[in-house]
């Protein structure tokens, strides 16, 4: 009926994850030399870097958690030099092998897992990336490493020979990863079961560009954002956006709607909708001329879908430290 809006399809249950980001660079002035984040469904949990050497929980549960649980910060601790030492050294190869020199050189790795708590379905990965695209993988159904490049084989080819290194990734992604988010996810119950809901503000860049319908500030990322013509969804003229996060732990999004067909009398037929699980009244906004404002650019404003280079990659570390995510080009090995 008119001023609804389509069924909710949130679900009462969730697929938790728990993601480890880590980032070393070559060549590159006033950042750290190597950064790492914990993420627990999309928060960052913990952080380190080459300058602060230590592991710093970054949310009161995960604070809570280590204080009753030392044995992991200083697993944590540990593991920062540890990877530290790995990921130059492995960059520094890296650039040897491929006649490199001077310039400015990124390497990423992404691994985890995650975990149904309505399935108990749990799933892993381990992935590195190179000067923004993808390097390689494990196949933890093979317990075998996918190069994608040639000039991946030759890792490849050494990383599948060590077979101490495989079963222990064997048991981590299968049995240690998942152990350490259910207990994660209990600590985090109560903060993860929060609800913020954004500021949503219409955007436009010149008169005759499309609107954008920008929600910013919302927890959790199980949301949606559209577009409403007398109360109907439109799906036409419409581009939604990705989810993304924001530096404190929230997340944004936005949606364009085309308006270049659109009569201005009509304007007021037109109005943005954000709906956010487990709260029952949306927020509405109504497009009217006099509305929209002009865009502007944040460090949250980077946009996820396409693949991040190493110059937009760097500005991304200015903006949200230790995260790094490059286009994903193969399935992978989720």
């Amino acid at each position: 009926m008119p001023g609804s809006s389509r069924p909710r399809k949130f679900q009462c249950c969730m697929k938790h994850s728990l993601k480890f980001f880590l980032t070393a660079t070559s060549g590159v002035q006033d950042i750290p030399e190597f950064m790492g984040s914990a993420l627990v469904d999309g928060v960052q949990a913990g952080y380190c870097d080459s300058n602060i050497k230590t592991a710093e929980p970054k949310q009161d549960w995960a604070r809570k958690f280590m204080k009753d649980n030392p044995q992991q910060l200083e697993f944590y601790v540990n593991e920062c030099y540890r990877l530290r030492d790995f990921l130059k050294a492995t960059i520094g190869s890296l650039m040897k092998r491929l006649n490199q020199t001077g310039s400015v050189h990124v390497l990423q790795r992404m691994y985890g897992c995650e975990w149904d708590d309505e399935t108990g379905e749990i799933s892993g990965f381990n992935q590195y990336g190179y000067d923004g695209e993808d390097f390689i993988a494990l196949d933890l159904q093979t317990l075998t490493w996918i190069a994608p490049k040639p000039q991946a084989f030759i890792t490849k080819l050494k990383w599948d020979a060590d077979k101490a290194r495989l079963e222990f990734n064997k048991n981590f992604y299968t049995y240690m990863c998942p152990d350490w988010l259910k207990k994660y996810a209990q600590y985090a119950r109560s903060s993860l079961q929060r609800r913020d809901l954004p500021s949503v503000s219409l955007l436009q860049k010149t008169p005759s560009s499309p609107i954008t319908c920008h929600a910013t500030g919302f927890y959790p990322d199980r949301a949606d954002l559209l577009w409403r013509k007398d109360g109907e969804e439109l799906h036409e003229d419409v581009d939604k956006g990705e989810i993304l996060p924001n530096h404190d732990g929230t997340f944004q999004m936005s949606v364009d709607l085309n308006i270049s067909s659109i009569a201005h009398e009509d304007w007021k037929k037109y109005d943005c909708v954000f709906q956010l699980s487990g709260v029952k009244d949306d927020i509405i906004t109504k497009l009217e001329k006099s509305k929209p404002m002009p865009s502007r650019v944040s460090c949250s404003g980077f946009p996820a879908g396409a693949a991040i280079g190493v110059v937009v990659g760097l500005l991304l570390l200015l903006c949200i430290a230790g995260l790094f995510l490059w286009r994903k080009k193969t399935n992978g090995t989720q």
